[in-house]
């Protein structure tokens, strides 16, 4: 019996189908992404609209942060959780991404939104129990320090992360010292960067016995530059050289009885000034 010839052309595979959908979907979002960025980063633009591109390469590029969630799907938290998180780092890489550069979005977001969510797992890794406001907070305080040191070019006070928050100061400090809660970690673990060479032990400081005297600090550096070089120099030699008032004195040439005069009027110019900060 004669059997049928095979065509010349066969029909093409389901598999071969659903490899060129894909493709097409994937070139259908570079196009796509592309146009929301040249709509997102034009000055030109209403703010209105700048932000209406921002939403749409959110929810546009949402797979990409699904597929990076689930490769953590098996850790014990919940996967509605792990896609909220790594839309935070999401977000970062949408305000970052320069399209000039030449690189795929998907490329540059990938590595920032996988951070985000080994961020998230330690950040719930804590030794004590610590109530969930606490937990979130401190990823608030985390997230605030980061955008505003990158503002201010230093590092915030803590009335200014209050401020950027929308809490108190003491909720601040509160969510800071909750911190001590976490599990601990062996010194010679590598961290999460790519090399994997450093160790904790390479990033980790000593105790800075006057963190809780940071706000007051910052507060007064405006303050001292507002000083003469003479006062500035009575108070560094005082307070930061531990230098008694006479040899304060035998240092820039004047009395002890000098000294602690222009010590004690600075000192309550400071605090003066301070007070009407508050």
């Amino acid at each position: 019996m004669d059997h049928p010839l095979p065509d010349d052309d066969p029909a093409p595979s389901a598999a071969s189908e659903a490899t060129d959908a894909r493709r097409a979907g994937v070139e259908l979002t570079r196009r796509r992404s592309a146009e929301l960025f040249l709509a997102f980063h034009d000055q030109q633009g209403s703010e209105a609209g700048r932000e209406s591109a921002r939403d749409a390469l959110v929810h546009l590029h949402l797979p990409l942060v699904e597929h990076c969630a689930r490769r953590f799907r098996n850790r014990g938290e919940p996967f509605e959780d792990l896609v909220q998180v790594g839309t935070i780092g999401l977000i970062k890489s949408i305000d970052r991404f320069d399209s000039d550069r030449g690189v795929e979005f998907s490329t540059y977001a990938t590595p920032t939104i996988i951070g985000e969510i080994k961020r998230y797992f330690r950040d719930k890794g804590w030794a004590i129990r610590v109530p969930r406001r606490l937990q979130e907070l401190r990823m608030q305080i985390g997230s605030a320090t980061a955008e505003l040191t990158q503002t201010l070019g230093r590092s915030p006070t803590a009335r200014e992360l209050a401020e950027c928050i929308g809490c108190t100061v003491e909720e601040i400090v509160e969510g800071i010292e909750s911190s001590n809660a976490y599990s601990t970690l062996s010194l010679d673990a590598s961290d999460d960067s790519d090399d994997g060479a450093a160790t904790m032990l390479d990033a980790i400081g000593i105790e800075d016995a006057g963190l809780e005297h940071v706000e007051i600090r910052e507060s007064i550096k405006p303050l001292l530059d507002q000083l003469d070089a003479r006062e500035k120099k009575i108070l560094l030699l005082r307070f930061f050289r531990n230098m008694t008032q006479s040899q304060i004195a035998e240092e820039i040439g004047v009395s002890q009885m000098h000294v602690s005069r222009l010590l004690n009027r600075t000192l309550e110019h400071l605090r003066r000034s301070l007070q009407e900060q508050d």
